[in-house]
């Protein structure tokens, strides 16, 4: 079988760090790739082609794909809209006007139920997911910086049960022959509201040391460590199955949280990989990571403080949202 056999027409709908990687992907799977994005980018990337420099890879790879500022009149076999959470609320007339079959919201999601109720409402979208891609990285003026370990992973599946194995052959394939992984989820809602508690004390620290990870104390990262431990025990309390399976014990005493503090000691003593995992994200969407808080902030209104007491100091510790709009212009 020949690589472009199952060759699908597919349009991804935001091409930032998240979405030009996977572009990248789905073009490698041998799909014929259209991106949405506004008209400068557009030109940019149909004059380059889309580059991506794999910084722990030390290679660069460019993709010619197809950019464009409107799809107006054409049908794709499998849309994936790649956003911030603040933004997607607003593109939803947008995203519903997408003909396809299969659409994938991917992000930050912490609406998740909300937009899946308009988009069955005003769309004759058939399959709806909602995925969240593991990679970090930088968008600069002609190319996007990647940060991965390996094969990036996109976590995957409905709003809630298990997606079918239909569903999931149909998105496998296309994928097939690309380095990305698809892991499938019982319940992204869970997913979706979980997921904050392992970013957002990153997210603090990484406003804390102004950018700068490897500024960062021991303590400061301890602190870290066990107000994300903290978050999911509240969540937990709260009755809210942890998704994925298993994702608070990287925050526990065993091997995961051996591991996880592995990854915070190399991104403190390597500038250019913390900024890449986490402090660049941080400096362009202080939006996306104040609404995430505030999220945050009122489903946690009424827990015991002192079962957040380290989750409240760091918390504490951080500048203002209105200096960090201030400082980085977002």
């Amino acid at each position: 079988m020949s690589k472009n056999s199952h060759m699908k027409k597919v349009l991804v709908f935001g091409v930032g760090v998240i979405g030009a990687y996977l572009t990248h992907a789905l073009a490698e799977a041998g799909n014929e790739m259209t991106v949405l994005v506004r008209e400068e980018r557009a030109r940019m990337l149909n004059e380059n082609g889309l580059r991506i420099w794999h910084h722990l890879q030390r290679k660069e790879t460019v993709d010619q794909i197809e950019a464009v500022s409107s799809i107006e009149g054409r049908t794709f076999d499998a849309a994936f809209v790649v956003m911030p959470w603040h933004k997607m609320r607003a593109a939803l007339p947008q995203i519903c006007a997408i003909r396809t079959e299969l659409l994938v919201l991917v992000g930050n999601d912490l609406s998740a139920q909300e937009f899946h109720d308009y988009i069955r409402e005003h769309s004759a979208v058939k399959t709806l997911l909602f995925g969240f891609q593991v990679s970090g990285g930088k968008k600069e003026k002609t190319r996007y910086v990647c940060e991965r370990l390996g094969s990036v992973t996109m976590d995957i599946g409905q709003l809630h049960g298990e997606t079918d194995r239909a569903t999931k052959c149909m998105v496998e394939a296309l994928f097939s022959g690309a380095k990305y992984r698809l892991s499938w989820q019982p319940d992204m809602e869970s997913y979706l509201i979980c997921h904050p508690a392992a970013i957002l004390p990153i997210g603090y620290l990484a406003y804390i040391c102004d950018g700068d990870m490897t500024s960062s104390t021991h303590a400061q990262r301890r602190l870290m460590v066990d107000a994300s431990h903290e978050a999911f025990e509240f969540l937990k309390a709260k009755g809210i199955t942890v998704r994925p399976e298993g994702e608070d014990k990287y925050f526990d005493k065993g091997s995961r949280g051996v591991l996880m503090k592995f990854l915070l000691f190399v991104m403190a003593k390597n500038r250019s990989i913390g900024d890449l995992i986490a402090c660049e994200h941080c400096r362009n969407a202080v939006m996306e990571m104040e609404q995430i808080d505030l999220y945050y902030e009122e489903l946690m209104k009424d827990y015991p403080k002192d079962k957040l007491r380290s989750w409240n100091m760091l918390r504490a510790q951080m500048p203002s949202w209105e200096s960090l709009h201030k400082k980085y212009g977002n």
